[in-house]
């Protein structure tokens, strides 16, 4: 089997054309970011009204948990079956559907679970409602929101292999292809492929993580005696 995938990677034939590597790599990232990209304009604010205000947060939060239960092939099916044809849009919509509840729910908590003196603080300091969540909220919840990017790009750059059995021209080819033709070193190419595209995005979204709160990083003496809500007091300056 060994040899099987180092001939898979070795042949130009592999790399070339429209089946291959270099070419089903970027159709996956295009409709794997796209998919994350758009989910993000609509869950991050939509996260950080409901957090801000606390109001209907519970049904809000339980109605995204809800569409986690959706599988994401039942997605593509409907989509095809309303008449979306196949190949990018019911892809896309299985993506943007996948990726919406993590980063709403984890921008909706990071918002309201921020201490209510840090918020009254700067009430007082005679902040409006849009200088607090810009100056107070948003940074100190900047850590669950990135925690909900990261989840969601990972989870659509492993699902989005499903786009080849609507037609798509994603890394999931070589996994659908080589299992129909039985070949092994096109089947398990393609899951390393896959595999190895979601740990970069995993790994690139914590460093990004550590480069966009600073605050977060602590000494080895003090680190794990301190709870999130004090890192996040300390972050304000309170």
């Amino acid at each position: 089997m060994v040899s099987d995938i180092w001939t898979f990677f070795t042949t130009s034939d592999s790399w070339s054309g429209d089946g291959g590597i270099l070419t089903r790599l970027f159709v996956h990232l295009w409709v794997s970011f796209l998919g994350v990209a758009t989910a993000a304009v609509i869950a991050i604010p939509a996260g950080i009204a409901v957090g801000h205000s606390r109001r209907g947060q519970v049904a809000a939060t339980g109605l995204a948990n809800l569409g986690r239960a959706i599988p994401s092939l039942a997605v593509l099916g409907f989509v095809v079956a309303a008449g979306g044809g196949i190949g990018f849009l019911p892809t896309y919509v299985a993506m943007f559907a996948l990726a919406l509840p993590p980063m709403f729910v984890s921008s909706s908590v990071g918002v309201s679970e921020i201490d209510r003196g840090v918020i009254d603080a700067g009430r007082g300091l005679g902040m409006r409602t849009r200088e607090l969540v810009r100056r107070i909220e948003l940074p100190l919840a900047m850590p669950l929101i990135l925690s909900g990017v990261r989840i969601a790009t990972s989870q659509v750059i492993a699902t989005a292999t499903l786009g080849a059995f609507v037609g798509y021209n994603t890394l999931g080819r070589f996994i659908t292809v080589g299992r129909a033709n039985l070949d092994n070193g096109m089947l398990y190419g393609g899951v390393i492929l896959v595999v190895g595209l979601a740990l970069i995005a995993e790994l690139g979204f914590r460093i990004l993580e550590r480069r966009l709160t600073p605050w977060r990083r602590q000494s080895p003496q003090h680190r794990g005696s301190r709870t999130p809500r004090r890192s996040a007091n300390a972050a304000a300056g309170t």
